[in-house]
């Protein structure tokens, strides 16, 4: 009797592991394990989606136009070259459905986001795994994996969960060594609180190989709501419109995106903050002998001698109510990765290593 299997490497998908939300015992709990924006989305972007959840009977747009047209506005942008996803992760396995496949290869790094190898094996393509050095993705050890077979290379940049940046430099130097067949794809989900840092959009404009994603769910804070975007040359949009699904994202949530991007007084205004407060955190974590590398995000990964004083940290944290989140399958047992909250936030969190280490 033929036995109903599912298509090669999609059992091989571990279940995707989200961050914690909650403390058995602990009501006072202040969640810092999903780079959330800890200011909540704009006043503006509620009040369009509650406007907006009066019309959910109605079907929403199909090409995503004004939304594309206020993304393109904001960063000059070319709106016919943007394309929307549900989160920029739907936009990763548009690029893996139509550019790889059983024999090709997927080129990611050693800590890099668990969505890459898991789009590689959606699509039946080999993952293939390159390492980095010190939390750093290596341009080099990149180059030296491209094979006849890489259709699609993956960096996050800035990076998670290391929080690390490569220059613009380094990454015209990988597009320029990548082989005809090959697409770049850079994962720009933190570029907003890379201060200067246009998320590889001038990379994008020069080469048509080049791809850049973005997200609604970090300096948004419309994580709720899966909104990302994709951005590359229009033959590739073009190509990735043809799979997406025409009502992929509902009327709430173009409306609740669009308000955002269109509030930059509040955007501004929480990456200032971000600024300030990782600034803080970092520094009072090094005063404590808490190792951690500068931060190009909104969060600070925090490194232990062990993976066993981490162990003891995070638990210490939760006794406190605080969750951050621990980056074991990321082949960091020994880090912490902590989300900069507001200022009483980011106390609370110093107060509470201080103790630790008081009684380490």
């Amino acid at each position: 009797m033929t036995r109903i299997t599912p298509q090669p490497g999609i059992m091989d998908i571990a279940l995707y592991q989200g961050g914690a939300s909650h403390v058995d015992g602990v009501e006072d709990v202040l969640k810092l394990s999903s780079n959330e924006n800890p200011f909540g989305p704009s006043p503006k972007a509620v009040e369009a989606i509650r406007d907006a959840a009066a019309e959910m009977h109605r079907y929403p747009s199909t090409d995503h136009a004004e939304l594309r047209a206020a993304i393109g506005a904001l960063n000059g942008l070319d709106p016919e070259r943007v394309i929307c996803g549900v989160g920029s992760d739907e936009v990763l396995q548009f690029l893996c459905q139509a550019f790889a496949g059983p024999g090709d290869e997927v080129l990611y790094t050693e800590h890099g986001f668990a969505m890459y190898r898991i789009c590689a094996l959606m699509v039946g393509a080999t993952p293939v795994e390159v390492a980095e050095t010190e939390r750093r993705v290596d341009i080099d050890t990149l180059i030296a994996g491209l094979t006849d077979r890489t259709r699609i290379v993956f960096i996050a940049n800035p990076a998670n969960p290391t929080a690390t940046m490569l220059e613009t430099g380094e990454l015209v130097r990988l597009a320029d060594a990548l082989p005809p067949q090959c697409l770049l794809v850079i994962d720009s989900a933190y570029a907003e609180f890379a201060e200067g840092y246009d998320g590889g959009k001038s990379l994008v404009d020069a080469r048509s190989n080049v791809v850049m994603t973005r997200t609604f769910s970090k300096l948004y804070g419309l994580g709720g709501l899966r909104v990302g975007w994709g951005y590359a040359d229009r033959e590739i949009i073009e190509v990735l419109t043809r799979i997406r699904q025409p009502f992929n994202l509902s009327t709430v949530a173009l409306a609740g995106a669009e308000a955002a991007l269109k509030d930059q007084e509040f955007a501004d205004e929480c990456v200032q903050v971000n600024a300030a407060e990782r600034a803080r955190l970092t520094g009072g974590m090094r005063q404590l002998g808490i190792a951690c590398d500068d931060s190009h995000t909104n969060f600070v990964l925090a490194r232990f001698n062990d993976e066993a004083e981490a162990d003891k940290a995070d638990a210490h944290l939760k006794s406190h109510g605080i969750i951050v989140r621990l980056p074991k399958s990321y082949k960091l047992p020994h880090c912490l990765r902590i989300t900069v909250g507001r200022p009483a936030d980011n106390t609370r969190v110093l107060d509470a290593l201080a103790e630790f280490r008081g009684a380490a």
